[in-house]
């Protein structure tokens, strides 16, 4: 059974950073997809950003420029380095972890931006 466990939420106010982790445990096939998604009060879960085994990379539009996600392998670790944010950012954000069409979900860590 794989578990994500995700860390780096919090309070920061408009323009400021945060960098959220996630760690994978268990049993993982070395081709997954691992990402972030972010579900905000009232709104659906969306796609924020992946990352393939392979170091592909898609962004949706709203964080492209300003959020960046990067993997470690061989921790079985996944970031999302979060610059300029805005208020519009606050959320619940899920570690993913995909292979072979099944999904696996981290409980999420929320992230509120000030203005």
């Amino acid at each position: 059974q794989v578990q994500l466990v995700e860390s780096g939420g919090g309070l920061v106010q408009a323009g400021g950073s945060l960098t959220l982790s996630c760690a994978a445990s268990g049993s993982i096939f070395s081709r997954n997809v691992m990402g972030w998604y972010r579900q905000a009060p009232g709104k659906q879960r969306e796609l924020v950003a992946t990352m393939t085994s392979g170091a592909m990379t898609n962004y949706v539009d709203s964080v492209k420029g300003r959020f960046t996600i990067s993997r470690d392998n061989a921790k079985k670790m996944v970031f999302l380095q979060m610059n300029s944010l805005k208020p519009e950012d606050t959320a619940v954000y899920y570690c993913n972890l995909e292979a072979y069409g099944v999904h696996y979900w981290g409980k999420g860590t929320l992230v509120t931006v000030s203005s």
